[in-house]
C-alpha cells in the first residue's frame, strides 16, 4: 500500500493530467455527452451551455454549471466539445479554435466544404487537437470485423430510421450516412472515381432517402442506401471480398464473418460442406467474432483524452472529418443533378 507521500504524488500526477471540459448544445445528444462526460474520470465537466432556456434550466437542475454565452464557457475549459446544430458548428468551433481549446465536435463536422477548409487552417493556426465524431468507428460490432477486412471489392450499406423532425435541419445524407462514409474511408485506401446518386424529399425541405454509387480507382465500388422516412431502424454494412463475406450490424452490435474453403477444414462451430458439379468439396464456415460491449460515445471522448495527453492523431481526426463531409456533397451535387434530368 502506498505512503501518504506517494499517494499525495500520485493524486498530483491525476490533477495534473485532468482536462476541463465543457459541452456546447444540451440537447438530446448533448445530454448524452455530458452523462458519458461525467464517467471519464479523466475529464472535469465544468459545465454546459445551451441558448434554449428550458433545456438550460432542466439541465442545470441536475447540477451541471450552465454559462450565459459560448465564449464563457470557452475561456474556462482545456477542451470544448460541440454537440449543436451542424449550422452552428462553424461559429462555435471557430470561436474556440481562436482560444486554443481542443475541440471534439460532432459530425458532420461543420456544414459546407468552405466552412471544413476554414477549420483546418484555424485548427493548423491553433496547434491543438480536433476530433470528430464519427462515432460507428467506436462501435464494437465494427471493431470485431475491422481486422477481417482486407481489400474490400464491393459493399453495400442501409442505413433507415423512422422519421424524426430532429436533424431536417441537413440532409440526409448529411445527418446519416456520413456514418457509413467514414466506414468506407477508412476501410477502402483508395481515391474516389465516380460518384452517382438519386434523392427524394418527401416530408422536408431536404432529400429525405438517398442512394448513392461510389466508385473508387481501384475498383472497389459501393452502393449505400439512407433514409429517415423508414418503417423500421436499419443499420447494416455487407462487405464482398476475396476471401469473406462479412456482415456487420451496427444497430444490433453483430458481426458475421463467412467464407469459402477448397476443402473441409475443422474448429468452426458453423459450417455446411457441399459438392461441386465436377465433384469438388467445398465448405462455409461462419464466425462469429466476440463481441465486447462498449459505450461507443465514452470510448470516442476518452480517446480523444488520449491523444491530447499523449500527442496523437486522434482517431477521427479533422481531415478524416473534411473527407467524409466533400464526399458528402460530391453525392449531394450528384443527387442534384440526377433530379434535374428527371424533371427535363
Amino acid at each position: 500500500m502506498a505512503d501518504a507521500p506517494e499517494q499525495i504524488t500520485i493524486f498530483a500526477q491525476i490533477l495534473k493530467d485532468m482536462l476541463k471540459i465543457g459541452v456546447l448544445g444540451a440537447g438530446h445528444l448533448g445530454k448524452i455527452h455530458l452523462k458519458c462526460i461525467q464517467q471519464i474520470s479523466q475529464y472535469e465537466l465544468v459545465g454546459f451551455y445551451d441558448p434554449d432556456m428550458a433545456t438550460a434550466q432542466q439541465v442545470e437542475a441536475t447540477g451541471v454549471r450552465c454559462f450565459d454565452t459560448v465564449e464563457a464557457l470557452i475561456e474556462a475549459v482545456d477542451v470544448v466539445d460541440i454537440v449543436t446544430p451542424t449550422v452552428q458548428h462553424f461559429a462555435c468551433a471557430s470561436k474556440a479554435l481562436n482560444r486554443r481549446r481542443h475541440v471534439f465536435i460532432e459530425k458532420p463536422i461543420v456544414a459546407t466544404p468552405e466552412e471544413a477548409s476554414r477549420l483546418i487552417e484555424l485548427a493548423d493556426a491553433a496547434g491543438v487537437k480536433v476530433q470528430v465524431g464519427h462515432v460507428e468507428r467506436f462501435n464494437p460490432a465494427f471493431i470485431a470485423a475491422e481486422p477481417f477486412i482486407t481489400k474490400p471489392k464491393f459493399i453495400e450499406a442501409h442505413r433507415l430510421a423512422l422519421f424524426n423532425p430532429r436533424g431536417t435541419d441537413v440532409p440526409v445524407v448529411l445527418d446519416l450516412m456520413v456514418h457509413d462514409l467514414d466506414i468506407l474511408l477508412t476501410i477502402i485506401n483508395s481515391p474516389v472515381a465516380k460518384v452517382s446518386a438519386c434523392g427524394v424529399a418527401v416530408v422536408s425541405s431536404t432529400p429525405d432517402i438517398t442512394n448513392a454509387r461510389i466508385e473508387f480507382e481501384n475498383g472497389s465500388v459501393a452502393n449505400l442506401t439512407a433514409s429517415r422516412i423508414s418503417l423500421k431502424n436499419m443499420r447494416k454494412m455487407r462487405i464482398f471480398q476475396d476471401d469473406a463475406y462479412i456482415t456487420v450490424d451496427f444497430l444490433d452490435k453483430k458481426t458475421e464473418i463467412i467464407r469459402i474453403h477448397d476443402e473441409e477444414t475443422s474448429g468452426y462451430p458453423y459450417s455446411l460442406s457441399f459438392d461441386l458439379a465436377d465433384g469438388a468439396t467445398r465448405q462455409i464456415t461462419m464466425e462469429l467474432p466476440e463481441i465486447h460491449p462498449i459505450n461507443a460515445i465514452q470510448t470516442e471522448l476518452e480517446s480523444f483524452y488520449d491523444s491530447i495527453i499523449h500527442n496523437t492523431t486522434p482517431v477521427v481526426s479533422i481531415h478524416d472529418g473534411v473527407r467524409v463531409l466533400n464526399l458528402a456533397y460530391d453525392i449531394l451535387r450528384a443527387a442534384d443533378s440526377s433530379l434535374k434530368k428527371m424533371a427535363q
